[in-house]
């Protein structure tokens, strides 16, 4: 069944905020094998001119992944979940994360298109502190393949 291009500009708005800690920075640093000290040293990070230890660039995957997992799970759209692919996944930052944080997240369907036989949605996640300042914009495709002929 192809995905409902009637989702296309659909907004989800935030229904929680995630609250950014020190230990999640440092279990996701020791996840991808980063042993930057501003990711574990609070007084490092402070040398460097941040208020707490940072996060890496790509940490906010863990609450943009609970966002795009509640989209596709919706049965209207139509997307059959064992047939899907991450296809890409970017990050534009305006400000690093830091412990303290309190996030909250928009996401958009942006585009949804069909391929080749697969079917392609485009998502964006806006990501604001909790004085509503943007902190990030995550953009991913999802891939949802065709059957075999």
């Amino acid at each position: 069944m192809p995905l409902d291009p009637s989702f296309i500009g659909r907004v989800y708005p935030p229904t929680t905020t995630y609250e950014v800690g020190r230990e999640k920075i440092t279990e996701f640093a020791d996840a991808i094998g980063d042993e930057n000290p501003l990711y574990r040293d609070p007084g490092a990070a402070r040398a460097a001119g941040y208020p707490d230890v940072i996060a890496p660039p790509t940490f906010l995957t863990i609450i943009n992944l609970a966002a795009i997992n509640s989209i596709v799970a919706d049965p209207d759209l139509g997307l059959d979940y064992d047939r899907m692919v991450h296809g890409d996944q970017r990050f534009e930052h305006t400000r690093p994360v830091h412990a303290g944080d309190k996030l909250a997240l928009t996401t958009t369907i942006e585009e949804i298109m069909a391929r080749a036989g697969n079917d392609f949605i485009n998502l964006r996640a806006d990501i604001a502190d909790e004085d509503g300042e943007p902190v990030c914009t995550t953009r991913a495709q999802l891939v949802v393949r065709g059957e075999a002929q």
